[in-house]
């Protein structure tokens, strides 16, 4: 039979909330996570005040997205001024819950033979960790995120998937700069053909599952032949609503984690009947 590929969103899709908003309320820094933002380059105010109301609000949009990638990166030299290590912020990862209703979902999917990956804006830390905790870091063969490393001083380091030191720029302009899921979903969509016959590359099919804006560019990338859920009142389900002419793939929305293991696993055994 065609495989079935499914991929996922992390923060509040895989887990129900956000990782990073996790580790700095965990850690007791969200005054001066917040505190960040007024120590940042670019005083945005100053920047637009001579620019187009469309091209302030793209450029804003980026430097957002920028901002808060920088940011995430000085929490975690704040935490290391501190003396917090990699292994406190690793501890406290580890308290971070997934529901059990998700836990099921993809173990049993692993189980019937689908790839999964997780594509996510969230880190590589943070999403490893939690996911060793859980004992489902080996139901995923790919993860794609904002790489991270530990510096000579033992400091954890976040850097932008897109434009980093590794990865050239891209010019999607419905996603933010350090990452554009869509790319992403063209190499995996490529990759996973590869090695398949040339008939059989229409017959790789793909579940993909989000929340954020951030996910409906990939979106944009499924087929007829594909699944898009969406969990319900989200940005991505509000994107989808809104521009649906655009959207070719099946659209079956979600709310909580009991609803996505059940529309999950009707998709997987209809679909692997399918290819039967």
């Amino acid at each position: 039979m065609a495989g079935i590929v499914i991929v996922f969103d992390f923060d509040r899709t895989m887990i129900d909330g956000d990782s990073d908003n996790w580790v700095v309320t965990e850690m007791g820094l969200t005054e001066i996570f917040h505190q960040l933002r007024f120590t940042l380059p670019w005083n945005r105010l100053m920047v637009f005040q001579s620019l187009f109301s469309v091209i302030q609000s793209l450029l804003l949009l980026i430097l957002e997205y920028i901002l808060l990638l920088f940011r995430k990166d000085r929490m975690m030299t704040e935490l290391h001024s501190q003396g917090r290590s990699v292994q406190d912020i690793e501890a406290c990862l580890k308290r971070m819950p997934i529901d059990s209703h998700i836990v099921e979902a993809i173990k049993s999917a692993k189980s019937l033979g689908c790839d999964l990956k997780i594509v996510s804006d969230a880190n590589q830390f943070f999403i490893e960790k939690i996911l060793e905790q859980h004992n489902l870091l080996d139901c995923f063969s790919d993860i794609y995120t904002n790489p991270t490393s530990i510096d000579e001083n033992g400091k954890l380091r976040i850097l932008p998937y897109h434009g980093g030191a590794a990865s050239a720029p891209h010019s999607c302009n419905l996603c933010p700069p350090n990452l554009c899921k869509g790319l992403v979903m063209d190499y995996i969509r490529a990759s996973s053909s590869s090695s398949s016959p040339k008939d059989q590359i229409l017959l790789k099919r793909f579940i993909y599952l989000g929340d954020g804006g951030g996910d409906f560019c990939p979106t944009l990338k499924l087929r007829e032949c594909d699944h898009v859920m969406p969990r319900t009142n989200y940005p991505l389900w509000k994107r989808i609503s809104d521009k649906s002419s655009l959207i070719r793939a099946d659209v079956k929305e979600w709310s909580n984690a009991e609803e996505l293991q059940r529309i999950l696993m009707q998709l997987v055994s209809t679909m692997t009947k399918e290819d039967s």
